[in-house]
């Protein structure tokens, strides 16, 4: 196959650790949305087996997560009739598939992971297996559907290009043209939203201040005042986005009125420039309560029936499975692996 014979197809996931953040929607989920609206058949995973490769977390507490996260992946557009929707563990060709890339990932590749250094910290020897092998599973999340599309933040893209490298590595030592080189989505004004306390910061749910990030659980009040307690300096906004150098926490709120009014930075400047922040963090605030508001509401609505939930979850699982075992046995074939 050459790539223009793949069906076009998006496949991308989050972790559900817990949080789920302003940060999450406008770097990954509402580009989901719209995706699902474009030529792409979509696939959008609760990915729970790597939510345990740095730690290992109370089960309750991860069930729960998991379908707190697909909550806010349907409150936010994501359609269970448009998309299919599944939690990873439940789809085994998703791990399957992962033996095999380890066989095909080099260990140098690992090494260079910078998102494992950062994680791993000063004691690399004391981090589980799964966290530095965690990059050739998220490769087998998206190969084993032959997803052509990975909507990401700039902090997966290091990823995506090993994806693409194991994908070559395999295609070239079996001859054949079996799995695409697929190809990242990173768009818009936010692709990488940064704390509300610090623009130098990305916002995380790690985070010891709730200040510093917008949960997509919060209610208007809540999103109201953090916007307006939002850290700042002292300047006017300027009319033009280069007047945002060296100003990340200007930058920041700027990125963020972008992204959730669908304008451009300097649409946003146009409108804005010259602006305090006493005028525009009001602006900015009625615009993301707008917004986000409708959200957490029916996030709540979701999770006051689980069943529910885990009913579209299982029903995801099937479809995807449509997809994932047929993948897996030609990949088998392919290999020469008994059974296949």
């Amino acid at each position: 196959m050459t790539d223009s014979q793949f069906t076009p197809r998006v496949f991308s996931g989050i972790q559900p650790s817990g949080g789920l953040t302003l940060g999450n929607y406008l770097g990954a989920i509402k580009r989901f949305v719209q995706m699902q609206e474009e030529e792409y058949e979509t696939i959008y995973c609760m990915v729970d087996l790597h939510a345990i490769t740095a730690k290992l977390l109370d089960p309750a507490t991860l069930r729960h997560n998991t379908r707190e996260l697909a909550a806010g992946f349907i409150a936010s557009g994501i359609s269970p009739e448009k998309s299919i929707l599944i939690n990873q563990s439940q789809v085994p060709e998703h791990a399957q598939l992962a033996w095999i890339f380890n066989c095909i990932a080099r260990m140098g590749w690992m090494q260079r992971m910078t998102q494992f250094k950062d994680k791993a910290g000063k004691n690399a020897e004391a981090s589980s297996l799964g966290l530095f092998a965690y990059p050739a599973l998220m490769a087998a999340d998206i190969l084993i559907y032959h997803a052509t599309h990975v909507p990401v933040g700039d902090d997966q893209k290091q990823h995506l290009e090993l994806t693409r490298d194991i994908a070559t590595k395999f295609n070239q030592e079996y001859e054949v043209d079996f799995f695409p080189i697929t190809e990242p989505v990173i768009e818009g004004a936010a692709t990488r939203v940064m704390s509300l306390r610090d623009g130098s910061k990305k916002m995380s749910k790690s985070d010891a201040s709730d200040a510093s990030r917008i949960n997509m659980t919060d209610d208007a009040d809540t999103i109201a005042k953090k916007i307006r307690k939002a850290k700042t300096d002292p300047d006017a906004l300027p009319s033009e986005a280069k007047g945002l150098d060296d100003r990340p926490e200007a930058r920041n709120l700027v990125n963020i009125y972008a992204e959730l009014a669908e304008m451009t930075v300097d649409q946003v400047l146009a409108e804005h420039g010259g602006a305090q922040f006493g005028a525009f963090k009001p602006a900015l605030a009625e615009l993301a309560v707008t917004k986000l508001a409708p959200i957490s509401s029916e996030m709540a609505r979701l999770m006051d029936d689980p069943a529910e939930i885990d009913r579209i979850l299982a029903h995801g699982a099937e479809q995807a499975r449509e997809i994932t075992e047929p993948v897996l046995k030609k990949t088998y074939e392919i290999v020469g692996l008994v059974g296949a």
